[in-house]
């Protein structure tokens, strides 16, 4: 992908927020990171959760998890939890910015970054917390991946979020409305060629 892409997906993205504001306590604030990968067409990096887990048990998710006392900020909670999960140390990964944060059914905030990996990155899966990990070309969530829309109501407030379906992997819920806003984003830049 070329230099006025990647350019084009910062420069979108800091209308949403600065990655770097966030200092303090987060107790009941989480953060994930949406990685990308840098090559002709990018793909969104999404891992499967253990089944046996207590929380989102068999979902797909971005890496991330919840702010803990040692994490600076919520930037440093996604990308510890990112190493933590899939192995991927910080050096490895470009910030380009973050989504809007959104509230999870379970009454979290979680602010979602976006970052940038190299091609060839290679992934060491915590097996405990993850069952796989996979990736789904930008170009394919074009040809249309969506199989239904999902109405959600929370604080008086009705969602309506799209679910796409990969290769038997449903990606719905939170994990879709991050997913969906940063299609949208995408797809606005005049650069967009995915």
């Amino acid at each position: 992908m070329n230099r006025m892409f990647w350019q084009g997906v910062t420069e979108a993205l800091a209308f949403a927020g600065d990655p770097h504001s966030f200092v303090g306590d987060f107790p009941k604030q989480a953060a994930v990171l949406v990685l990308l990968t840098e090559e002709v067409s990018p793909q969104v990096i999404y891992t499967l959760r253990s089944k046996h887990l207590n929380q989102h048990a068999g979902e797909v998710c971005f890496p991330g998890g919840k702010w803990e006392q040692q994490d600076s900020s919520l930037l440093a909670t996604a990308l510890r939890e990112t190493h933590e999960e899939i192995g991927v140390a910080s050096g490895m990964i470009d910030i380009l910015g973050v989504l809007p944060a959104r509230a999870t059914r379970s009454g979290a905030m979680v602010q979602p970054f976006v970052g940038k990996i190299p091609a060839d990155c290679r992934f060491t899966l915590n097996h405990h917390e993850l069952e796989e990990l996979f990736s789904v070309p930008l170009a394919a969530f074009r040809k249309g991946l969506q199989v239904r829309t999902d109405i959600f109501d929370h604080n008086g407030q009705r969602f309506r979020i799209p679910a796409y379906l990969y290769k038997n992997f449903e990606i719905w819920g939170f994990t879709a409305g991050v997913t969906s806003e940063l299609l949208s984003l995408l797809y606005s830049l005049p650069t967009h060629s995915a």
